[in-house]
């Protein structure tokens, strides 16, 4: 059963085309709490924003949580407080704020609505109360291209300190609708609105489809009273400290397993048998600390055509443990040489033969990677490699280098392309910590690479990355410009 199908059952089963829309709230819908904070505390670390100024907007989002300030107060005061600011600086901001703090708030399970609305074609949007600097970024990621938010005014690139016309809250947002349904054909009576608050009661009560996520006690009684259904996500809300806890248990259990495998080389006398141990017990030990579990599809082609290159496109720290879980024994691989300055890890991943290379340097890079050439040939050793060179953080993925490409062709093997959905939700971007989750992990079939040339080797290339993006569904993402 494919993960998170359960909630995105309805979706599945509901009609199809552009004209039902999907209308999302931002804070405490797509992501865990409140970004303003995030850019606050940036503010303040930037001199932008006192900390006197800091605790008054404090203040009013306090007594506007209380009910006693309205929102355009609120708006009012961020507004003043980014007077003077030049546009272009802040959208930098914005991006780095995105990167550290808010990608790892996204809730897995809201995203997995998101795109099984995708799935069905349905246009997608983010209708927030916040403003651009806080949501676009995130839109981006997710691969949302309809974005309506409360903006600020800017006069020669400098923000002015005032509001750049009526927001988007209460009917702001219900207007915000109308206006994209005129633009894009949508038919609102059949379209969904995810929201965490009664502050949206007014798109809540206009859509055919509301759908209270994460609600508030108060819109929660309120959906129970109309037999509106709810659903709220508790993936975000693990103790911080068990997630940072299994974050450094995991990394340490990768030394520990290479401690545990040097027995097995004294008694043996084989490297290789150490690291197979090594290897498993890391996998094993590794996950459970983790909190990891695998769905994996189509795992009789991990052992099909070994030895072999395996590839997989890199979302996230965790998977190197997602690798050694399935690959188990007999494969080597190849990391950043950055890798060799990280205590004890490094010493390990050298232990565990893997090749780290200065990626900067690509003459230097064919060079080290050429004793890998030697050992699928001589000791049948398979290699393990991110073609995109660096992690993503995302599904969406990065053109491929040719290192594994060259390497396979070389050493005569084929190509086994490993797909993985969403590490992204057990090891965020821009977080330490490790949620328990499980991850989808597709092996695709064997590519014979015995009639590769350099001639035709971006062709074939580019082949393997079209068949990733077809697997992880960018190729059918339904675009709303």
């Amino acid at each position: 059963m494919p993960l998170h199908s359960k909630i995105t059952a309805e979706i599945d089963a509901s009609p199809a085309g552009p004209h039902i829309s999907a209308l999302f709230d931002f804070d405490g819908t797509i992501i865990a709490g409140y970004s303003v904070f995030s850019f606050l505390r940036e503010q303040v670390r930037r001199g932008d924003l006192s900390p006197v100024e800091m605790l008054a907007a404090v203040e009013v989002m306090a007594r506007f949580g209380m009910g006693s300030a309205d929102f355009t107060t609120l708006m009012q005061l961020c507004a003043h407080n980014m007077k003077g600011l030049q546009e272009k600086d802040y959208l930098v901001v914005a991006q780095k704020i995105f990167d550290r703090d808010l990608a790892k708030k996204i809730i897995p399970e809201t995203r997995a609505l998101i795109e099984a609305h995708m799935r069905k074609g349905h246009t997608v949007a983010i209708i927030s109360s916040a403003t651009p600097y806080q949501v676009e970024p995130c839109a981006k990621y997710l691969g949302i291209d309809n974005v309506a938010c409360s903006t600020m005014e800017i006069q020669n690139g400098i923000f002015t300190g005032e509001l750049g016309g009526a927001l988007c809250f209460g009917q702001g947002k219900v207007d915000a609708a109308l206006e994209l349904a005129a633009a894009k054909g949508l038919d609102l009576a059949r379209s969904y609105f995810y929201s965490d608050s009664t502050d949206d009661i007014e798109l809540l009560e206009y859509v055919g489809n509301p759908r209270p996520l994460n609600p508030s006690e108060k819109l929660r009684l309120i959906a129970d009273q109309r037999g509106w259904p709810t659903q709220t996500f508790r993936s975000r809300s693990a103790s911080p400290v068990l997630g940072a806890v299994r974050n450094i248990a995991t990394k340490l259990s990768l030394a520990g397993s290479v401690v545990a495998g040097l027995p097995i080389w004294a008694l043996t006398g084989s490297k290789q048998e150490a690291r197979n141990f090594s290897a498993s017990f890391f996998a094993d030990v590794g996950a459970a600390l983790a909190g990891l579990k695998l769905d994996i599809v189509g795992e009789e082609h991990l052992w099909a055509a070994r030895p072999a290159v395996f590839i997989f496109n890199h979302q996230s720290d965790i998977d190197v443990l997602i690798c050694a879980k399935i690959l188990r024994r007999n494969f080597s691989g190849v990391g950043k040489a950055e890798i060799k300055k990280m205590p004890l890890i490094g010493l390990a991943m050298e232990m565990f033969g893997v090749v780290l290379i200065d990626r900067s340097n690509s003459k230097s890079a064919i060079e080290a990677m050429q004793p890998l050439v030697d050992r699928i040939k001589d000791e049948k050793i398979s290699v393990v490699i991110a073609p995109e060179g660096t992690r993503t953080h995302a599904k969406q993925i990065l053109p491929f280098k040719k290192g594994a490409f060259h390497l396979a062709m070389q050493a005569g093997v084929p190509i086994v392309p490993i797909v993985i959905r969403n590490a992204m939700d057990v090891s965020p971007k821009g977080d330490s910590l490790y949620y328990p989750g499980t991850v989808e992990v597709e092996i695709l079939a064997p590519i014979d690479t015995s009639r590769w040339t350099k001639a035709n080797l971006n062709k074939n290339v580019a082949k393997i990355e079209a068949l990733y993006k077809s697997t992880l569904g960018e190729a059918t993402k339904v675009v709303n410009s």
